[in-house]
């Protein structure tokens, strides 16, 4: 299936499989670590390939994600053309079945820790870092580059053909789930979380004031968010092709010869064109709250200068911070507001957690994601004030 997939040339073949090990994690299908043997060898082909099925049939919920594939197939072809601007594994084979959702994508495996390239950076865990700062300004120009070189033309008409735009398909458009009672009983059950736990959360955000300012912004929010959502999906310079979660763990860093730290893109599930203050979100959700409040407008700056460098769109630097904070408040409030309850679900001893870096807390995944997503949300809230932006936003 390599030669029919063009990645190994006639004559070649794989005549031997010397490893295969389990990769767990994850939240769709199942996944392999292999180790082959080429009738050849040739540099130029990997040993080690990483295995990715969109089934998991011995996990129900996992399975359900099973189309998420299709998306990560189409990109993973894609990237195989000349010129694709972002680094991502060498794709080797890559097929999905639409109607039952069964597909495989077979790559390179990132070599962490060797050849140059950084140990693996698991998401939320930032601040074990030297210079989480210099990892981010590497993902927004990743982005921005992907995103100009779709924009520019660069890519022919296949984004058009595969990733076509389809407004009321993102995950934007998904009207929020609660109605404004049900929010605000949602907010006060956050209230008595950082009350039973308040060294997981900083002192600004457990202040009974900012708890009062969100519980009288809910119902604006709700009346103007289809208006705010149509803002921010026929906002057709803000659209391009763009990985939808291009967090610290879904990329790979090294040093280029200039010295300067760069990354490649990998996990490109539900890969797309949106909205790209939306795509920032989901590159910066993670991340620790003082590049937050003192680096944002500098990173959104790479980001719009990048892309404009590209043959991108001119976006303006204030605009792009608009949407991403009204963005954010949007998928907050659809999203986020249930995250006291699964942490408490998901960590049993948070009672005996000393603060978010405790070992218990800081090991347990669904746990620290969940508290460092929400926490970004609410911070985002609390230095921006949002309700304040709704209606300049509407007037334009």
């Amino acid at each position: 299936m390599f030669r029919a997939a063009g990645s190994l040339p006639a004559g070649n073949r794989v005549v031997n499989i010397a490893r295969i090990d389990d990769c767990p994690g994850g939240s769709t299908g199942r996944k392999l670590f292999l180790t082959v043997d080429y009738t050849s060898p040739d540099a130029a082909l990997d040993r080690r390939l990483f295995v990715k099925f969109s089934r998991d049939l011995d996990d129900p919920i996992r399975d359900r994600a099973r189309f998420e594939l299709d998306a990560e197939v189409r990109l993973a072809r894609l990237s195989r053309e000349a010129g694709f601007p972002v680094t991502v594994p060498t794709c080797y084979f890559a097929d999905f079945h639409g109607a039952s959702g069964t597909g495989v994508l077979i790559t390179a495996c990132v070599p962490f820790g060797e050849e140059g390239i950084e140990p693996h950076r698991p998401k939320c865990l930032d601040y074990s870092l030297s210079d989480p700062l210099e990892h981010y300004r590497a993902l927004v120009r990743a982005l921005a580059r992907l995103g100009a070189a779709h924009r520019s033309g660069r890519l022919g008409d296949a984004v058009e053909r595969q990733f076509p735009w389809v407004p009321e398909r993102q995950f934007i458009a998904q009207p929020i789930r609660y109605d404004a009672e049900q929010l605000q009983r949602r907010l006060r059950r956050y209230a008595e979380f950082s009350r039973r736990h308040p060294a997981l959360l900083p002192e600004h955000l457990r202040e009974p004031g900012f708890m009062d300012q969100m519980m009288a912004d809910i119902p604006a929010f709700l009346r103007a968010e289809q208006a705010l959502k149509h803002w921010l999906l026929e906002d057709r310079d803000g659209i391009a092709l763009m990985h939808w979660n291009a967090n610290i763990d879904n990329a790979w860093f090294r040093r280029g010869p200039d010295g300067a730290l760069d990354c490649g893109l990998m996990d490109w599930g539900n890969v797309g064109q949106m909205n790209m203050a939306l795509a920032l979100w989901g590159a910066l959700c993670a991340t620790e709250l003082w590049i937050w409040d003192e680096h944002l407008d500098a990173l959104l700056t790479v980001f719009v200068d990048e892309l404009r460098a590209g043959g991108g769109p001119s976006l303006d630097v204030g605009r792009l911070r608009d949407q991403l904070v009204l963005g954010v408040v949007l998928l907050g409030l659809g999203w986020l507001m249930d995250a006291p309850a699964l942490i408490e679900r998901a960590c049993p001893e948070l009672e005996q957690v000393t603060d978010r870096r405790d070992p218990v807390f800081a090991a347990n995944e669904t746990a620290r994601t969940q508290l460092q997503m929400l926490t970004s949300f609410l911070n985002v809230w609390r230095r921006h004030r949002p309700a304040d932006l709704i209606d300049a936003v509407l007037a334009r």
